[in-house]
């Protein structure tokens, strides 16, 4: 029942279950097993929890609103799947919506649980809800900009909005993967038509979305442009970037111009300073809406904005690309979900190198 208040719980690791699933590796950088697995057993032991834990809200404010509680497992509608939560991504959204930015206002006053991004397993399913079977590893953005309550350990998600998780990614790297990849391949692809041999400049390119951006850029084989600190610049090449700048030391309008596409991550006066080094036809797409309304008109340059949505045929490319190997999402650290609050704290600084992940063990 997302929203749910629920009621407190002891937030100290180790704290008695009431049963065990399925044993699950989801700390290790390849793929995540289910060992000693059998779909009967699987399905007794889900149906034998009567109360999972979930992080929640009363009101609007900082991470210190982030409440973990219990509430009772969900049910899935008939095309839906009951989604054992290994680990919920952490984006910009989540803290911006806690705080009542973000789409805080689509979900209307408090309680509520944030989180879109989730990876795990699929425990059971409602009765139109074809093309999974319980026990499937599977990945998704659910429900985005609706409530997805996916900073729980279980979820209920549209099936629409779940894919099988690549082999070669664990949990937590696949939970790491929808919102930003499916950001960044979206604005590449859709907004920006990115073709072999274009130049596209990247703006907070070690961020989240960011530095998956860089790798999907390169597949489509353009000519990659990063920004960020100067300490991420080996991070940013080893991604594939062909050129780097230091954000902080070289102002934007000197950088080379002549870019097909620029991606907007950055905040503040960045879209204003950056619509110069388009080229003639060039796209700039507005990741961080904070273009000043009307830019571009009357120059021959396009301004897009974005808000990503919950895509099926997308996220299978997204996931294609991870499974071949030219997108691997980066984790900055992973915290367990009890500690939702503090990893809020730290996207907050924006000082993060990839991606924040909630581990739901």
């Amino acid at each position: 029942m997302p929203g749910a208040p629920g009621r407190p719980v002891d937030p100290r690791p180790g704290r008695p279950r009431a049963v065990q699933t399925a044993d699950v590796t989801v700390t290790d950088t390849g793929p995540a097993t289910l060992t000693g697995y059998d779909a009967g057993l699987y399905v007794a032991q889900y149906e034998g929890i009567s109360a999972v834990r979930a992080i929640t809200q009363h009101t609007l404010g900082g991470p210190e609103v982030l409440t973990l509680v219990e509430r009772p497992v969900p049910e899935p509608g008939r095309a839906e799947a009951l989604v054992r939560v290994r680990a919920a991504g952490v984006n910009p959204v989540d803290w911006q919506t806690r705080a009542g930015g973000g789409v805080a206002a689509r979900l209307g006053p408090p309680p509520f649980t944030v989180g879109w991004d989730l990876a795990g397993e699929v425990v059971s399913l409602g009765a139109d809800a074809g093309g999974l079977r319980v026990g499937d590893r599977v990945f998704g953005m659910s429900r985005f900009p609706a409530q997805a309550a996916a900073y729980a350990e279980y979820a209920v998600v549209p099936v629409r909005d779940l894919a099988p998780v690549p082999a070669r990614l664990g949990l937590v790297h696949a939970a790491a993967l929808p919102l930003a990849g499916l950001t960044a391949w979206t604005a590449l692809t859709a907004k920006a038509a990115v073709r072999a041999g274009d130049r596209v400049l990247i703006h907070a390119a070690a961020g989240g979305v960011g530095h998956l951006a860089v790798q999907i850029a390169k597949s489509l084989g353009a000519h990659v442009t990063g920004t960020a600190r100067a300490e991420k610049h080996d991070f940013l090449k080893g991604l594939g970037a062909d050129e780097v700048v230091d954000h902080r030391t070289t102002p934007i309008e000197t950088i080379t111009g002549g870019f097909d596409a620029i991606l907007e991550l950055g905040g503040g006066d960045n879209a204003a300073r950056s619509l110069r080094l388009l080229r003639p036809g060039g796209v700039l797409v507005d990741i961080a809406h904070h273009a000043p309304r009307g830019l571009g008109h009357g120059t021959g340059l396009r301004v897009a904005t974005m808000l990503v949505k919950p895509d099926r045929a997308a996220l299978r490319e997204v996931a294609r690309l991870a499974a071949t190997g030219h997108l691997t999402p980066v984790l900055d650290r992973t915290y367990p979900l009890s500690d939702a609050a503090v990893a809020h704290r730290r996207g907050e600084r924006r000082t993060t190198t990839g991606k924040l992940v909630l581990t739901a063990e």
